[in-house]
């Protein structure tokens, strides 16, 4: 009796970013978002697998950072399609506008780390 062994697949943790621009919002979204602007600014930017969110006042772009972990040989390309993917969620299910969303994305798990020799 022949065994195979279970598939593994190596997982990579990503770090994307996604940037945006605010489009079509009412006045009421407006107004939500600039009530609650001091809790999305740069000092609360962070990478999450739920999402990070920072925007301007002007109210004029925005910008979410993941953290996405996915089967190394999907790549960057499928990270940054999956962080799109949940900025589009999120901002539907707050009801904002939006439009032009483009992204980044950086593999922790081949980046080089270059260290200061002392």
């Amino acid at each position: 009796m022949e065994t195979t062994a279970p598939m593994t697949t190596t997982r990579h943790t990503y770090r994307v970013i996604v940037r945006g621009t605010w489009d079509g919002l009412t006045a009421e979204s407006r107004a939500k978002l600039l009530a609650e602007a001091d809790d999305h600014g740069l000092a609360q930017l962070r990478f999450t697998a739920e999402g990070s969110l920072a925007y301007d006042t002007p109210l004029r772009s925005f910008t979410y950072r993941y953290v996405i972990v996915s089967d190394a040989a999907d790549g960057v390309e499928m990270a940054a399609a999956l962080a799109e993917d949940k900025a589009e969620t999120a901002l539907k299910e707050a009801g904002l506008g939006y439009r032009e969303l483009r992204s980044t994305a950086t593999d922790m798990d081949t980046m080089k780390i270059n260290r200061k020799k002392r």
